[in-house]
């Protein structure tokens, strides 16, 4: 493994994580555990044999853990150890402060990388009275974002009661959370549907400002 030879603790972290890829495949497993053609999936710039190697990397590095899926599944997956898990604030803070830098209009945009970026950019003065659930059903990946106390909480997964079920495309999400695509026109050109209770949504909508 390369190596900085540094002995401060931010060039030890990057001989673990500093690798190209590495971070990305930590934030693809941060809402849980993935097959490598899942990883794929949400890596579509990264080729099989670097992301087996960054894998590789990670695991002996004690960030991610391999396992296989009891029957009948019969397959295997990757997930954060605890170690790996550790770097989520870290991961968030990046993204808080990557997200004030200008996106390439052909970039990727993973369905976890979104659910990830409103955890980053959530403001819990927006609209600190609102306290709900919601399901977010993104390019056909279920998670929920659980909204109380001033803080966010997400995961993958459907809830069992959501307020309301936001379905989109990742790049749909973003458009109207931040790129000034009104929600009503998205649902009107059928890339954007609301089920529940839409005022709630609308609150909820309103919680991720833009880093300046």
């Amino acid at each position: 493994m390369r190596t900085y030879n540094d002995l401060c603790g931010i060039a030890r972290a990057l001989d673990v994580i500093g690798e190209r890829w590495a971070l990305l495949v930590v934030r693809e497993l941060m809402l849980g555990p993935k097959r490598f053609s899942d990883l794929r999936k949400g890596l579509p710039g990264v080729g099989p044999d670097m992301l087996a190697a960054r894998l590789r990397d990670l695991e002996a590095a004690g960030v991610v853990a391999r396992r296989k899926l009891e029957p009948p599944a019969n397959a295997r997956v990757y997930e954060l150890t605890d170690k790996g898990r550790a770097l989520r604030p870290a991961l968030l803070e990046l993204g808080r402060w990557g997200s004030s830098l200008p996106p390439r209009p052909d970039a990727a945009f993973s369905p976890d990388s979104a659910v990830l970026a409103l955890a980053t950019l959530f403001d819990p003065e927006a609209d600190p009275r609102l306290e709900a659930t919601f399901a977010l059903r993104l390019d056909g990946q279920m998670f929920t974002a659980r909204v109380a106390g001033g803080e966010i909480d997400v995961s993958r997964g459907s809830p069992p009661e959501p307020a309301a079920t936001i379905s989109a495309s990742p790049r749909t999400l973003a458009a109207v959370l931040w790129h000034g695509c009104e929600p009503a026109a998205a649902e009107r050109a059928g890339e954007l549907e609301i089920d529940g209770d839409r005022r709630a949504v609308r609150r909820f909508l309103g919680l991720f400002p833009l880093s300046a």
